[in-house]
């Protein structure tokens, strides 16, 4: 009880929120840190994942490759990139060792993104690519209009679980003196103020619940079969009210 009252106490103290050092600034640190790194390994990792997948081949290569990701633990990648001057130096918003929290953030989403999104578009039924071709479709042409839009919901999913996983992952950044809300963690038990420590952790866990929340509603609106559905029930609604 003492932990949860120490934590509530400085959540409550407006210093804490404010400055280079409040739960503010570092809080958007970690936001621009999280979505800056998803967005570098959706750029990388989506183009091969969702070309092979059309294909249908080196979807195993990719996956396997992609997956050494799981197996190198984020924290020894960081340590190493930190390693010399440009891996601790200052990167503009990102924060001291921006740059090595950047790398080591962008390998840890690629696989998720990678499996994910190869999965995604091998899943669509091979009666609906048989159709499109039917219909005179090439192959860019079923990939864009057919393919991308059925395969949109697992290809999201993909990216809401590196985003999470990403957000919750970045505050080992503080480890290796760099950015986010992983400083009031470490200082905090640093300095035996378990107070603080607990306190960023719950911001942390706080956000991650925003972000999955609102990635699960993105992904709901991208399912192009919910949302015939809804269109379909709602053409009934009004066919019945107009009879």
């Amino acid at each position: 009880m003492n932990l949860l009252a120490d934590a509530w106490t400085y959540l409550t103290d407006g210093s804490h929120w404010q400055g280079s050092d409040g739960i503010t600034h570092l809080l958007l640190q970690q936001l621009l840190l999280t979505f800056t790194a998803l967005v570098v390994a959706a750029l990388i990792g989506l183009p091969v994942a969702l070309w092979l997948g059309h294909l249908g081949k080196g979807g195993g290569l990719a996956i396997n490759i992609s997956n050494i990701g799981r197996a190198v633990p984020t924290f020894a990648v960081l340590v190493l990139l930190s390693v010399g001057p440009a891996g601790t130096a200052i990167l503009g918003p990102y924060g001291r060792a921006g740059s090595a929290t950047l790398i080591a953030l962008v390998l840890f989403a690629l696989p998720p993104i990678i499996t994910n999104g190869y999965v995604a578009m091998r899943e669509v039924p091979a009666e609906v690519l048989e159709s499109a071709r039917g219909m005179g479709m090439t192959g860019p042409q079923s990939m864009r209009g057919v393919e991308l839009p059925l395969a949109a919901p697992l290809i999201i999913a993909g990216l809401r679980l590196a985003l999470v996983q990403v957000w919750a992952t970045a505050t080992i950044a503080a480890l290796v003196s760099g950015p986010g809300l992983g400083q009031i963690i470490t200082e905090g038990f640093y300095h035996s103020n378990y107070g603080e420590g607990f306190a960023g952790a719950i911001v942390v866990a706080a956000v991650a619940l925003v972000l999955e929340l609102g990635a699960a509603l993105v992904q709901r609106a991208a399912d192009p079969v919910r949302r015939a559905r809804g269109h379909t029930r709602t053409t009934s609604v009004v066919s019945v009210g107009a009879g």
